[in-house]
């Protein structure tokens, strides 16, 4: 399945009872089994809306461009809302926007009477439709950047703590004509030192890595020189910033999809092995090497939104809570656990693609997908190997790692 939202933490499981789960095999499947193949499916989801039809959020999914004059709304026709989460990025730095649900539960407003320029805002939302069903939302959207300008969005957030396969990442909001005066107005440097070199992918994407992965500790600043630099003719930079950031423990998980197991490496040492499920034999799983984007503790994953569609045009599965969601591509490749086919890990490859580990509905720390997610950090290194599937894409996601050193450093602009 391919497509995520929300982002959470939960105390970890025992190792001891980790041991155990290769015994159980009583949980996930891939991120998209077939719905034909589970008789409860129907049951379970045929008459509940979808989320989006359950929450209302204001302005629209994917927007771009979107004034400061609109109105951020969050609301449900009936029912309540849960829980609301906006984050705002801007000039590489995120912070939560503060607002309130009614009393009645049926709107989230912010507290800001307008929303920033330049900006990009994540919206995570969790209500309770009239007959009790949950449903979660995330929505994505950027608002108006005056003319001639430009600026760029920053990955990895300022002041985290990462994994040592993170990749510095900027995309920006219009094409870079100019790239090697921008590639030049982007610092990135490291503490214990290490050479760090930019690749561009096409004209508005820049990348920054090392040669290999950083070594747990490092210190990384990211300084944004961009403001008043011509990027396009007549087009010129916003931005003058600095944001750091930090490489927590190193964690690499090797994941066999014949084997249907993953390897879970801490600091190099084997920290336990566990059932997976990958994908089918029409719906192959990537093989090389992604890095955890962004976790989220429940999202929806909808197949009509990566191009798994039946003939009515509804998706070939839909399934609003799916729990324990690590993305590791653009195009919608996750490892997260699943509750609907609890014998295919460790035995069979079921999945439209991404990778299953066993959980329960609504998620439990006390599982292979529980006890992964609470021990794993954005920017964590997943290796697929064994799949009959090409290498993944070096711009699908962060997977500039599948480049070699060589390859990664021909693509700066600045020769």
């Amino acid at each position: 399945m391919r497509h995520g939202q929300g982002r959470a933490r939960r105390a970890g499981a025992a190792l001891a009872a980790v041991l155990t789960w290769a015994g159980l095999l009583a949980g996930a499947a891939g991120c998209t089994s077939n719905p034909a193949d589970r008789s409860d499916i129907g049951e379970a989801f045929g008459k509940a809306p979808a989320p989006e039809d359950v929450i209302r959020i204001s302005p629209d999914d994917r927007s771009k461009g979107v004034r400061p004059g609109r109105p951020l709304q969050v609301r449900v026709a009936g029912g309540r809302l849960e829980s609301v989460k906006v984050v705002k990025s801007q000039d590489a730095q995120d912070s939560e926007v503060p607002g309130r649900v009614s009393e009645d539960g049926l709107r989230w407003e912010p507290d800001e009477s307008r929303l920033a320029l330049a900006a990009k805002y994540t919206v995570d939302a969790v209500a309770l439709d009239g007959h009790g069903r949950r449903s979660a939302r995330h929505t994505t959207f950027t608002t108006f950047v005056p003319d001639e300008r430009f600026i760029g969005y920053v990955t990895p957030e300022n002041r985290s703590t990462v994994g040592t396969g993170m990749i510095v990442s900027l995309e920006f909001n219009r094409e870079i004509e100019h790239r090697a005066a921008v590639e030049r107005a982007v610092h990135v440097t490291a503490r214990p030192a290490v050479e760090i070199r930019p690749h561009w992918f096409g004209k508005d994407r820049l990348d920054f890595r090392p040669e290999r992965y950083w070594k747990p500790g490092t210190q990384v600043t990211v300084s944004l020189r961009l403001r008043d630099v011509e990027g396009a003719p007549g087009v010129y930079g916003l931005q003058y910033k600095t944001f750091s950031f930090t490489v927590g423990r190193s964690q690499v998980s090797l994941v066999d999809a014949a084997a249907h197991t993953m390897q879970v490496r801490r600091d190099g040492a084997l920290l336990a092995t566990v059932p997976i499920t990958a994908g089918a034999p029409k719906h192959t799983t990537y093989n090389g090497k992604m890095v955890v984007m962004e976790m989220l503790e429940l999202t929806r994953m909808n197949g009509a939104t990566v191009g798994f569609r039946k003939e009515n045009g509804k998706g070939e599965y839909d399934i609003p809570d799916v729990p324990h969601a690590l993305r590791l591509t653009d195009s919608g490749t996750f490892l997260h656990g699943n509750y609907w086919a609890p014998n295919a890990p460790g035995h069979v490859n079921v999945s439209h693609g991404c990778v299953g580990l066993m959980d329960v509905k609504g998620g439990s720390s006390d599982t292979p997908a529980g006890w992964f997610f609470d021990r794993s950090l954005v920017g964590d290194v997943i290796q697929v190997v064994h799949s009959n599937d090409k290498k993944v894409a070096p711009d699908n996601g962060l997977g500039g790692w599948n480049m070699s050193w060589k390859a990664w450093r021909a693509g700066s602009a600045a020769k």
